[in-house]
């Protein structure tokens, strides 16, 4: 029901600036046939955040975009993943690779749900959940990998204005040490959670999990 509705609802405030009339948006992959991104590479961040840097500037690329139900082995890089006996592999959202500092718009008028640092290596660092409703319907979108400042002054259940600023990129100390990037997702019920919630699933859960959070591109229609 929710996907009709968000197709209906179309089209939402852009969640990044772009011109598509003449903005390229390189599709990133970051599965294993990705035979350029070495475990040399993942294993700095450094590398992995000058790959990214050298890789748009390479295809004259605004943002790099991707990943929505890609089953990738960069998250080797971190134990967050590979915590019982599945490791977690599968993206539920949309990433958006930029430069840190990149400003992240509210596509539509929401409220504050939850916020939180998630300071862990590899994980989403500093995080914004906000709450929407349409037509009845309660679902929730994640904004990941931000700045730590876009934290402060915050409030739950605060409202948000479609085309408002909520947050920016984070750099890589502060974002889960990855290169700087928005994961954008989509989130029907968040399960109790509170500024967090998974964003990567194990392989054998993905059907639970894709029913719980539609395609982000329903939104940000790349």
């Amino acid at each position: 029901m929710l996907t009709e509705i968000l197709k209906a609802h179309q089209p939402f405030q852009p969640v990044v600036l772009f011109d598509p009339t003449k903005d390229y948006l390189y599709p990133m992959d970051l599965t294993a046939g990705n035979t350029e991104l070495t475990n040399d590479i993942l294993d700095d961040e450094h590398r992995f955040s000058d790959y990214v840097t050298q890789l748009l500037a390479k295809h004259n690329a605004v943002f790099g975009i991707g990943g929505y139900g890609e089953h990738r082995t960069i998250y080797s890089r971190s134990a967050h993943f590979d915590t019982g006996d599945e490791p977690r592999r599968f993206h539920l959202g949309v990433d958006i690779w930029g430069p840190a500092g990149t400003p992240v718009y509210a596509p539509m008028d929401g409220r504050i749900h939850s916020f939180q640092f998630n300071n862990q290596m590899g994980d989403y660092g500093a995080t914004i959940i906000l709450k929407h409703v349409l037509e009845g319907i309660t679902f929730h979108s994640l904004y990941g990998h931000l700045s730590v400042a876009d934290l402060e002054g915050l409030s739950v259940d605060a409202p948000v204005a479609a085309g408002q600023i909520i947050a920016h990129f984070g750099p890589l100390h502060e974002n889960g040490h990855w290169p700087p990037h928005l994961h954008f997702q989509l989130i029907m019920d968040m399960e109790g959670k509170m500024g967090d919630y998974p964003g990567v699933c194990r392989y054998s859960e993905r059907a639970r999990y894709l029913a719980n959070c539609p395609d982000p591109n329903l939104i940000l229609a790349f």
